[in-house]
């Protein structure tokens, strides 16, 4: 895109928000950002660096392409599949989850859904029938957007603190503060963390763990980036080091195991929901007075999941199957794959401290942050809406970090749709944005 189109005329980017109706961009949602960049693409025949979705930006697993082919033409379309998961995937994914986390499960308690999205909004909907009392979910922020808003769609309430400053042994007081009070019934964390990067260290998941112990609070981790902390070598079945996980130190856990970013198969919808055995198999009296079924597991998915979607397509299910168990027999390194991330970090990094950016989560506990799936940004301390208006301006999209619970101005800065070759263009773009502003 040559350099004259940049910046982009003011009038035409800030007519087309005005029809969105939204008067602070940074109150807006990741897809009425990425709807905003698709306008303006459209009007000005500029293409965006696109940096304000995870979508993934690597082909999809071959081995899980594969699968679902042969599948479909064996006819599983015109079945209806089981709601727990057919068996095959179910094993393997416990398969998976011992190589990989270390975790012993029986299959029973891997579940298939609809992308993790499908996942919590499944957890939340059974948490929120368990206990009138407990009826708030706590997330350990910043995280994902959306899953606040499945909440406020629920009309369950919730409440969150940014974690940047309870790191390491803090985060026992402060998220004491929380669970003394009686009424939280879930905590929610991403790990690695969406979008900060941050990962969560053992003694932190022992810190949440054992205070969800003492509370009876269930924990639902988000594990969407699962391996992704390239500072650790994660590929090898079976062998340290693991992907760290709450499940070693909880009773009452949820964990939301996506295959869209680790696999690259974010298109066909199909995730891993593991419950653990004690909250499965647990029994609880409002569910048996109001639904006539006590057991957690069972109501999750034979009401809720039953009613979302009537399970999780067969060739999806076989396609996830065949990877699981590639990944398991040690066949296909799937951090190979997804190792281009770090590398898109790192060069994209420096292109925004070297035009005068901050990265505003730069802290890992006692290491610098991760080169990852995301970063965030700021620049001179800006507020959210005048920084997002600024990149479009100059053809560069983000979301605000306020709607992902984070204390902090700035936005986050997916990496996954800018590939190595858009690396002189993005450069462009950012000493642009610096020279109109004077800098």
């Amino acid at each position: 895109m040559p350099l004259s189109n940049i910046p982009i005329n003011k009038g035409v980017v800030d007519e087309i928000i005005d029809k969105y109706g939204i008067s602070d961009l940074g109150k807006a949602t990741i897809r009425e950002i990425s709807s905003i960049v698709n306008d303006i693409e459209k009007a000005t025949g500029v293409e965006f660096i696109r940096m304000e979705m995870g979508v993934p930006g690597l082909p999809p697993s071959q081995i899980g392409v594969n699968a679902q082919i042969q599948a479909l033409n064996n006819g599983v379309a015109s079945k209806y599949p089981l709601l727990e998961g057919e068996k095959v995937f179910k094993a393997e994914a416990a398969r998976f989850m011992r190589a990989f986390a270390n975790i012993d499960l029986h299959p029973k308690n891997c579940i298939p859904t609809v992308g993790s999205m499908q996942g919590s909004f499944a957890a939340f909907l059974t948490i929120s029938k368990l206990d009138p009392y407990k009826n708030t979910i706590l997330f350990i922020d910043p995280g994902f957007p959306v899953q606040k808003i499945q909440l406020q769609t629920l009309e369950i309430p919730f409440e969150t603190f940014d974690v940047y400053h309870y790191r390491g042994s803090k985060l026992r007081k402060k998220l004491n503060k929380y669970l003394e009070r009686g009424n939280i019934a879930a905590i929610v964390y991403s790990n690695p963390n969406n979008p900060a990067w941050i990962c969560f260290k053992e003694e932190e998941l022992k810190i949440i763990g054992e205070l969800a112990n003492q509370h009876d609070v269930i924990v639902i981790e988000d594990l969407a980036y699962f391996g992704m902390d390239f500072r650790a070598d994660y590929a090898i079945p079976f062998k340290s080091p693991y992907q760290p996980t709450i499940a070693h130190y909880c009773n009452n856990y949820i964990l939301l195991v996506s295959s869209s970013k680790t696999f690259s198969y974010a298109g066909e919808r199909i995730a891993l929901m593991v419950i653990s055995e004690l909250l499965q198999e647990r029994q609880y009296q409002s569910l048996s007075t109001q639904f006539g079924m006590p057991y957690f597991g069972r109501y999750l998915v034979g009401r809720v999941l039953y009613s979302l979607s009537a399970g999780v397509s067969h060739s999806a299910q076989l396609a996830l199957t065949a990877i699981y168990k590639a990944a398991s027999d040690g066949e296909y390194n799937f951090i190979k794959d997804v190792s281009d991330y770090g590398k898109r970090a790192k060069a994209i990094k420096e292109l925004f401290t070297k035009w005068g950016f901050t990265i505003i989560y730069n802290r890992d506990v006692d290491e610098p942050i991760a080169d990852g799936f995301y970063f965030t940004v700021n620049i001179d301390g800006m507020y959210e809406n005048e920084l997002i208006h600024l990149l479009l301006y100059h053809g560069i999209s983000a979301i605000p970090l306020h709607s992902t619970g984070s204390d902090f101005d700035g936005v986050r800065i997916c990496v996954s749709q800018t590939s190595l070759n858009k690396i002189d263009d993005l450069n462009l773009r950012l000493k642009a944005l610096q020279n109109s502003r004077g800098k």
